[in-house]
């Protein structure tokens, strides 16, 4: 079986996610030109990722303009039943095309940074919440727990998708593994020329086809007169160069690296590579330990309220 897969290199339009969904429906058309069934957005593309921002969050204060930008901030994420979700929802049924979009998904007082499945029937299929925010993210992302790491199903086997440095977990990675996941997806905020080793390493350990989707975005694009960003002033320069690729199971690039520019990057994916890439190696079937290593997940929704009433059954709230 073979599928033709796109990637999409671009940049949000911070603080206007209504454009940008319709940014994310002109790709998806021109993919779908292209003969795409699977489309591939960065992290944080709907709600967007304010490279430089820094909210004016210093150890043990806060300010008031910080709190002022994080509300614009907060503003812009999305829910998932949502206009923009609905968007592209409907435009994935047009398409007949799966897509995997980040956002930054706002669910009461709190937002994450999230990967949420769609399907060809226009159909939300499941979602992702990033496990651990890096860094600053801490400050204004919450934590993800193990209730949203299962994979989803396609025609072509199971779909997962991994956000920016949980890749550097290798215990979440062997997660997606157990799932037999054939289709490993990567959205990301990080540039760096690193990141493409990672890429085919978790592409050969994994024996599945990796899509990794980054942002390309200049400091031109960035509403500097309504958040500060603490980067370089220049219109020109660049926050985030993309880097997006496609890499199968045997480490080839089949498409990308591609560096300063917008792009879509489509591959065929011949899904016949993954048994034949398994022959000598697979990383919770024949080359596993189970009885010198194990790994537990827990996948139980984690409430920070839990009512119990008087008979013993509880509920969350």
């Amino acid at each position: 079986m073979k599928l033709t897969a796109a990637v999409a290199q671009g940049a949000t339009f911070l603080l206007d996610t209504r454009t940008t969904a319709e940014r994310a429906l002109a790709l998806m058309a021109q993919a779908a030109v292209q003969g795409a069934e699977l489309i591939i957005f960065p992290e944080a593309y709907l709600g967007g990722y304010p490279k430089g921002a820094d909210f004016h969050i210093y150890l043990g204060a806060r300010t008031p303009q910080g709190r002022a930008e994080y509300k614009l901030y907060f503003d812009s994420a999305v829910t998932l039943d949502g206009p923009e979700i609905a968007l592209l929802a409907k435009a994935a049924a047009q398409h007949r095309m799966h897509v995997v979009v980040g956002i930054i998904e706002r669910d009461g007082g709190t937002l994450y940074c999230t990967a949420v499945y769609l399907g060809a029937q226009g159909q939300i299929l499941g979602k992702h919440r990033k496990l651990t925010p890096t860094a600053l993210e801490r400050l204004v992302w919450g934590f993800g727990d193990g209730s949203t790491l299962k994979a989803v199903d396609t025609p072509w086997g199971k779909l997962g998708a991994v956000i920016c440095w949980e890749n550097y977990m290798p215990a979440l990675r062997m997660a997606m593994y157990q799932q037999r996941v054939t289709i490993y997806c990567a959205p990301t905020a990080d540039d760096r020329d690193t990141w493409a080793a990672t890429m085919t390493h978790i592409a050969m350990e994994g024996r599945c086809f990796v899509l990794s989707a980054c942002q390309h975005l200049r400091r031109d694009q960035f509403p500097a007169d309504r958040m500060h960003n603490a980067l370089p002033e220049a219109p020109d320069a660049v926050l985030m160069r993309g880097g997006s690729m496609i890499i199968d199971p045997m480490g080839r690039k089949l498409a990308g690296p591609v560096y300063n520019e917008d792009a879509l990057l489509t591959a065929e994916l011949d899904l016949s590579v993954i048994p034949m890439s398994q022959m000598d190696f697979d990383p919770v079937g024949h080359y596993a330990r189970p009885d010198v290593f194990s790994l537990q997940v827990h996948t139980a929704p984690q409430h920070a309220v839990t009512f119990t009433d008087q008979l013993g059954s509880g509920s969350t709230g």
